[in-house]
């Protein structure tokens, strides 16, 4: 990894609650459980040694249930409460090192957070609550109230600027947090089980609106939730927590066809492989391409000698242009110099490599020919079969498929 991309490091991080927590790290207490812990020193372990890093730019979950230690973890990376041990680094710097005025100074220009309970002023406007970060950095108003309108227009809400929070849904409320936390465009968004008190159809729609804004906005977020699907839909990488330790990390595909161990086989032994295996996983080196300006006589014979059935036709940099049989190709070669320009023989179907494979099952049962996976630019990048589709299916697709 560029260490460039590398946006939060966090190394060797506990947080113990109790009297002289310092007590718990002792080397005699290492191998003991959290409970024992508890027992004998009467301390709480909320967080055991954590270490992870956050690419900039991507969204990373922290996922698991009621004491786990996910929002305590959340709140230890914005020093809401202060870490027992360990360091946390934002672009290189130990922020549990800052001086109050310097994490004043982080809290109000690099970071946002986004909680559960909206945490909005009642007596405020949808623009005021909006407007009210940039307020504390003490922008002038006007300059504000256009920042603020365009968050909120961001995030759907046009029209709603002169509501009370209590006016609104609670779908709409929770627009409303996301917006102020992006109108002081900050670095990195924390957000802590943010849609967990909605109804399923407003989370699901919050849900696809927070993707739609990160494809835009491209910001690091850290995301706290205890809903798999949720993790498995919102994360580029996912931590399962257990007791105050992170017991697996990994990519959605990973965490679902690599369980670390058996208490993440049995959170994710109901998920489908097709949720979170993406094409690019599964494509193979297509078996057979050919330029469109090369001629349909030379094309025959190669195809002939390796008893390909199908060509990509590709132009310049490998942008695919479309698909011809044998048999086609076989009638071109009969005009004497005819090149496979202007060629494209049977309607493609083509998908990006980060489709998940459920999204390309319908496409699989419109063609018989394979599925081209391009880039954004249209380049060839491989091809998948019914065969590695199906296998892609099954636990372990990806090996399978190869």
């Amino acid at each position: 990894m560029n260490q460039q991309d590398l946006h939060i490091e966090v190394s060797g991080l506990w947080k113990v609650f109790g009297n002289r927590p310092e007590r718990a790290l002792q080397p005699e207490h290492a191998g003991k459980s959290r409970d024992e812990i508890q027992d004998q020193l009467d301390l709480v372990i909320g967080l055991r040694n954590l270490s992870f890093t956050v690419t900039r730019g991507r969204t990373f979950v922290v996922m698991g249930l009621s004491g786990s230690g996910k929002s305590t973890l959340a709140r230890c990376l914005i020093r809401l409460i202060e870490a027992t041990k360990g360091q946390i680094l934002f672009d290189g710097e130990d922020i549990v090192e800052y001086p109050p005025e310097a994490l004043r100074q982080f809290r109000r220009d690099k970071i946002a957070m986004v909680f559960q309970n909206y945490a909005l002023l009642p007596h405020r406007r949808v623009i005021d609550n909006v407007a009210y970060g940039l307020e504390v950095q003490g922008m002038d108003r006007d300059s504000r109230y256009r920042v603020a309108s365009e968050a909120i227009e961001t995030v759907g809400l046009r029209g709603w600027e002169y509501y009370y929070p209590s006016e609104m849904s609670g779908g709409m409320q929770q627009r409303v947090g996301l917006a102020r936390a992006l109108a002081v465009d900050p670095e990195v968004l924390i957000m802590d089980e943010p849609f967990s008190g909605l109804d399923p159809l407003i989370r699901r729609e919050m849900q696809d609106e927070l993707l739609t804004l990160q494809a835009d906005l491209q910001k690091t977020i850290i995301f706290i939730t205890h809903d798999l699907d949720e993790a498995l839909k919102l994360g580029d990488r996912i931590a399962i927590m257990r007791d105050g330790i992170i017991v697996q990390e990994g990519t959605p595909e990973e965490i679902v066809t690599q369980p670390a161990n058996d208490y993440v086989a049995e959170f994710v032994q109901d998920v489908s492989p097709a949720k979170v295996i993406r094409a690019g996983s599964i494509m193979q080196e297509p078996d057979f391409i050919v330029h469109e300006e090369q001629e349909a006589r030379a094309a025959l014979n190669a195809m002939q000698d390796t008893n390909a059935e199908t060509a990509f036709v590709v132009g310049d940099d490998r942008v695919l242009k479309g698909i011809l049989t044998q048999d086609q190709v076989t009638e071109l070669a009969k005009q004497d110099g005819k090149t496979l320009e202007g060629a494209h023989g049977y309607a493609l179907a083509t998908t990006g490599p980060e489709t998940f494979i459920e999204m390309i099952i319908p496409l699989a049962a419109k063609t018989e020919r394979y599925i081209a996976v391009l880039d954004d630019e249209g380049r060839l990048l491989g091809e998948i079969s019914r065969r590695a589709l199906l296998a892609g299916m099954a636990e372990g697709g990806e090996e399978e498929a190869r």
